[in-house]
């Protein structure tokens, strides 16, 4: 990353780094991971999965408010995946050996839809944290 104080940000929205639990939805499966930074436009997240370039998947999560300028709600949003990138090393969830290889995720929103308040994004699992030994937890749809 450049620190160039000259250098042109070419990004068209703002982005908030933003930890937040989600469900990936693709081709029939769910598969929990967790967010890094989000805008108007997309979203980078980590799952312990991969995903193939131009694959259209579908993210539920809780909008922070920070972005809807109200309280948090839950949104279902559809995307196609500009790249996947693995890292090996994930820690399972005692901190000890790696046990699966996590990937780091951008997807450009193509959609996306406010649920109702009520409706809940699924029962939590546990998910490995992108640079901690620790685990943090993530939604899964049911």
């Amino acid at each position: 990353m450049s620190t160039d104080p000259n250098r042109l940000e070419r990004r068209g929205a703002q982005r908030f780094e933003v930890h937040l639990p989600l469900a990936i939805q693709f081709e029939g499966r769910t598969v929990p991971g967790f967010t890094q930074a989000l805008s108007g436009r997309g979203i980078f997240f980590y799952a312990e999965a991969s995903f193939p370039e131009g694959a259209v998947v579908e993210l539920t999560f809780m909008m922070p408010s920070e972005i809807t300028l109200a309280e948090s709600m839950p949104v279902r949003c559809r995307g196609r995946v500009l790249r996947s990138s693995a890292s090996s090393g994930a820690h399972s969830q005692d901190g000890h050996a790696p046990n699966s290889q996590r990937s780091g995720i951008a997807v450009q929103f193509d959609s996306y839809e406010y649920l109702p308040a009520n409706e809940s994004i699924g029962p939590f699992v546990r998910v490995s944290a992108p640079s901690t030994v620790g685990t943090i937890s993530g939604a899964v749809l049911p």
